[in-house]
């Protein structure tokens, strides 16, 4: 997860901990915690990073409407990074 921006982290995040989320739903889910609206320039991109680096299934919906999950690597990647966080930041 070393290779991925903040903003790739948080939609993985997103995705996460959503069963199956749109692509609409994931810049909603993002949104939440971003001041502003997020443009599908900036969220279509960084969803492709995550499908192309294993760490997100992307399937589709219907016609006009693609779904993300979260792969069993990105749980992984999110366990190690909870792990590292928790050597350094206890809450």
């Amino acid at each position: 997860m070393d290779d991925l921006t903040g903003f790739q982290r948080d939609l993985l995040y997103v995705i996460a901990g959503a069963d199956q989320p749109s692509g609409q739903e994931v810049k909603e889910g993002v949104e939440q915690y971003y001041s502003g609206e997020i443009n599908h320039g900036r969220l279509y991109p960084n969803l492709d990073t995550l499908v192309n680096n294993d760490l997100v299934e992307k399937g589709q919906l219907d016609r006009r409407t693609n779904y993300y999950a979260i792969a069993d690597k990105g749980l992984e990647e999110i366990e190690e990074r909870r792990e590292w966080e928790s050597q350094y930041v206890n809450v």
